[in-house]
């Protein structure tokens, strides 16, 4: 492949101790040498060796930065290009006058995740590979990160290449008993066909089996806080964030709006929303605010209702108990250090006792079987083994959907005898399938698709 040299700001913009421009391609060297003044020349250093010197204007001369230069040598880096970092002060101007001065020098600004990219087509890494970079960039929690590393690592690849490899065999069998009957080969039953299929299946089904803990860790469980004026949200919100994020008065009505805040429990990421107390009000901006509580609590995954349990339930509570029966909700009996006047009865008729918690938030008292009940609704009380092939991206769920369905048609096809022939083309199929989450027979669009989620300088 022919591709030029790019360059990119790899750290985050704004005020910091160093800032990291990366530039990779074939004339990466000669280029940077322009502008950087060392000891010693970069076309004349080995690789993998950090070098001092000062970037310096190529006409006036004039010093525009004291700069620590990575000189990494094709095919051993990121990119298995030549690839240069240029590590200066982590200043807004200092940055932007370096890079704007190496793209005189004729290297093109590189496009979102065009590094990642270059490694994918390279050889280096494969498709899943290149999309946990995102996820390990995104993890939201510790569980979530090693997800992203072990895949990264090439662990899903592995097993994928593994299916993939079954999947040639069956068919190389396949296309010599029907290209060269006269031939002693292996006879192709359909006994045959049902072993491989099947194995292959068991499979997928063990990798589809982690899909939804996967997706959950990655992504995050959608929460929704959700009750009357004061009965506790904004206290509840706070707690599992462990600060202030929400206002908390004794007036009613505090909160006009969701407040969105992202939590850790137990390893679990929750995307929180507290939402305006669920009441009849004639304040025009609480309206707006409960509209906007109903619609949250309608496309929530989690709904954590809070009720005061030093009062009776409310009428419009109550209305509410078959609402929410029937949606992952977890009932939270508040205020448990006061005497409780609130009567569980009609709640437990509709809740089994795993969503029901009694904590005091004033006391700090409970949280524990707070998160001992999500962990219940989401993972049965527990999550998978930590060494286990988590699946969570939702592309690879599809395709691996997709690869499951036309073995089935395959197993369909070869128990009501239809020709091998033709059943070899549902086990093509499959294997293009699972081709295309590692990348072996994805389209170019999709490539595209994929790296432009990357940031710059990725």
């Amino acid at each position: 492949m022919n591709m030029d040299t790019i360059a990119a700001i790899s750290t985050p913009l704004g005020e910091g101790g160093i800032s990291v421009i990366r530039v990779s391609g074939g004339e990466a060297v000669p280029l940077v040498e322009r502008v950087f003044r060392s000891k010693v020349k970069l076309s004349a250093a080995d690789t993998h060796t950090v070098h001092y010197g000062h970037i310096v204007e190529t006409e006036t001369k004039e010093r525009i930065e004291e700069v620590l230069v990575t000189l990494l040598k094709a095919p051993r880096s990121f990119t298995m290009e030549d690839v240069v970092e240029v590590n200066c002060h982590g200043g807004i101007v200092s940055v932007k006058k370096v890079l704007d001065l190496l793209l005189l020098q004729g290297i093109r600004l590189a496009e979102p995740g065009e590094f990642t990219k270059r490694a994918f087509l390279n050889g280096r890494i494969d498709l899943t590979q290149a999309e946990a970079v995102i996820d390990l960039i995104r993890a939201k929690s510790d569980r979530a990160y090693k997800i992203a590393l072990k895949q990264v690592e090439g662990n899903l690849s592995k097993q994928i290449k593994q299916l993939r490899h079954q999947l040639v065999e069956l068919m190389a069998h396949i296309e010599v008993n029907i290209d060269y009957p006269e031939h002693d080969v292996e006879e192709m039953t359909n006994a045959y066909i049902k072993d491989k299929c099947e194995t292959a299946l068991a499979h997928i089904d063990q990798l589809l089996h982690t899909a939804e803990q996967g997706k959950i860790l990655r992504e995050g469980i959608e929460t929704a806080i959700i009750g009357r004026p004061n009965v506790g949200k904004s206290s509840l919100l706070n707690e599992l964030a462990q600060e202030n994020r929400a206002i908390v008065t004794d007036i009613p009505g505090t909160t006009r709006d969701v407040i969105e805040q992202f939590v850790n429990v137990n390893g679990i990421p929750l995307k929180l929303l507290d939402t305006a107390g669920l009441r009849e009000t004639m304040d025009i901006v609480e309206q707006m605010g409960v509209e906007r509580s109903r619609t949250a609590l309608a496309e929530a995954d989690l709904i954590l209702w809070v009720l005061d349990g030093s009062i009776e339930l409310q009428q419009d509570e109550a209305a509410m108990i078959e609402q929410l029966a029937d949606k992952p909700t977890i009932v939270i009996i508040n205020k448990m250090d006061l005497p409780r006047k609130l009567d569980l009865a009609q709640i437990e008729a509709f809740f089994p006792k795993e969503r029901l918690v009694e904590l005091s938030l004033l006391e700090n008292r409970g949280i524990e079987d707070l998160e001992k009940a999500i962990s219940f609704i989401f993972f049965e009380g527990k999550l998978e083994a930590g060494d286990l092939t988590y699946v969570s991206n939702i592309r690879h769920i599809h395709l691996l959907k997709q690869a499951k369905a036309s073995l089935l048609d395959g197993l369909a096809g070869n128990e009501h005898l239809i020709p091998i022939d033709i059943i070899q083309i549902d086990i093509r199929t499959a294997w293009e399938q699972l081709g295309e989450i590692i990348g072996d027979s994805a389209g170019e669009s999709l490539i595209d698709q994929i790296f432009t989620q990357f940031c710059l300088g990725k």
